[in-house]
């Protein structure tokens, strides 16, 4: 069977990537928040039966691989980045990768929820 193409018909989720800052809090200190960098609508890739996904998801993780449209911004993501859901506010995922080399035309992430960002 041959290897069906993907689509713009795909990416049937909005979502956005944010990076991490530091602020000052206004009493001297310093505050860890994030900002947003990105947004795009993706594709959830089933992620599989891998060893290390089934150990994943017996912690209470679930892990997910998502192609995103490549651009320079979505070649910019970096790992120390999060994914949310722009749909549902408590769809937070930790960036465990990203693969903006093996496909000019799509950028792939491996991410997971249940990381505390």
């Amino acid at each position: 069977m041959a290897k069906r193409e993907r689509s713009a018909g795909d990416l049937r989720e909005r979502v956005a990537f944010d990076a991490p800052i530091v602020s000052d809090d206004g009493y001297g200190g310093t505050e860890n928040g994030w900002q947003e960098q990105y947004s795009c609508r993706a594709a959830f890739i089933y992620a599989g039966g891998s060893e290390a996904v089934v150990a994943a998801r017996l912690q209470g993780r679930e892990s997910y691989k998502v192609a995103i449209r490549s651009c320079a911004a979505a070649r910019a993501i970096k790992t120390d980045w999060r994914m949310r859901n722009a749909r549902d506010a408590a769809g937070v995922f930790a960036i465990l990768s990203v693969d903006a080399l093996a496909d000019p035309a799509w950028v792939y992430l491996i991410v997971q929820t249940g990381v505390p960002a």
